[in-house]
């Protein structure tokens, strides 16, 4: 066991189109980094907040390459086809969290037999705003359910890390500063408990009437019913399937009348519930966004 528990690292978002999910996420205010290539096909414009989490918008680039990296055993890839295949081309995919060690993260999932199968170690180049580029490097640690096909979730160990200096990528018109809560659903939260407290790494995790909130550091991942979805949300989501689904993502932002005057001047339907906006999937935006005033 580590000291503390895992901090959410990043959210992944399956898209059809980076050049659509740039319009779109522009138009909600955020700020796009540049597109980058991953070596096993698929691709990336990634939306870095201050709070040092971030969105990855993930597209597929080279479909020879995604094709080979699925028959090569690549996991992060097969979940994508998976996800594709089963749900949708936009969609809300994985959670991940962030780790010093993905070697010891794996053979805790596989001692606990929730591996989602082999570790995977990449490198990327990324172009910086000042047009330098550096090399990425990762080590990814997989961990899965099998009652939930369509949600995965990894832990992810920085090799070389980034320069400390993003921060004009991650200033946002929109006012947002960082990621608040992540809303999965489920009919029977409970019944992932023990598997949200072994990807974590033993986070704080509280029972409510609508289900479970996980607790890191940064930010809180709820596990919902249809019904927290619908008290939480106003998003309906079907309770035929059993299994995780990860459905809306809950910003902190400075100024919600800032937020919402940025919407409104780009034409971005939205509406208000307990004291929140949200701004529904569309077309570039594979989740429910949300957002809410928080100092």
């Amino acid at each position: 066991m580590t000291s503390s528990p895992h901090l959410l690292d990043h959210l992944v978002l399956p898209t059809i189109n980076i050049a659509v999910v740039r319009e779109r996420l522009g138009k909600l205010g955020f700020t796009v980094a540049a597109e980058a290539r991953h070596p096993f096909g698929t691709e990336n414009a990634c939306v870095f907040l201050s709070d040092k989490t971030y969105l990855e918008p993930l597209g597929i680039a080279s479909r020879e390459k995604y094709e080979a990296s699925v028959g090569e055993g690549n996991v992060f890839v097969a979940r994508d086809q998976a996800y594709r295949f089963r749900i949708d081309e936009e969609g809300f995919s994985a959670i991940v969290f962030a780790t010093d060690d993905a070697v010891a993260d794996d053979e805790r999932f596989r001692a606990n037999a929730i591996s989602g199968g082999n570790m995977l170690d990449f490198a990327r180049p990324m172009r910086m705003p000042d047009g330098s580029e550096v090399t990425a490097g990762f080590r990814l640690a997989f961990a899965a359910d099998l009652r939930s096909p369509d949600f995965l979730t990894f832990c992810c160990q920085r090799i070389n890390p980034l320069p400390a200096d993003r921060s004009s990528l991650e200033r946002h018109e929109n006012g947002v500063t960082g990621i608040a809560r992540v809303a999965v659903s489920a009919p029977k939260p409970a019944a992932f408990r023990g598997f949200f407290e072994q990807v974590a790494d033993g986070p704080k995790i509280s029972t409510h009437s609508f289900g479970i909130t996980v607790e890191t550091e940064n930010a809180k991942i709820e596990v919902l019913t249809p019904e927290g979805m619908e008290a939480f949300y106003d998003q309906t989501v079907p309770d035929e399937d059993p299994g995780l689904r990860a459905r809306a993502i809950l910003f902190k932002t400075r100024d919600l009348s800032v937020t919402s005057a940025h919407l409104a001047a780009n034409g971005v339907t939205y509406t208000r519930k307990n004291n929140r906006i949200l701004a529904k999937p569309a077309p570039g935006q594979g989740a429910l966004f949300a957002f809410e005033e928080i100092a």
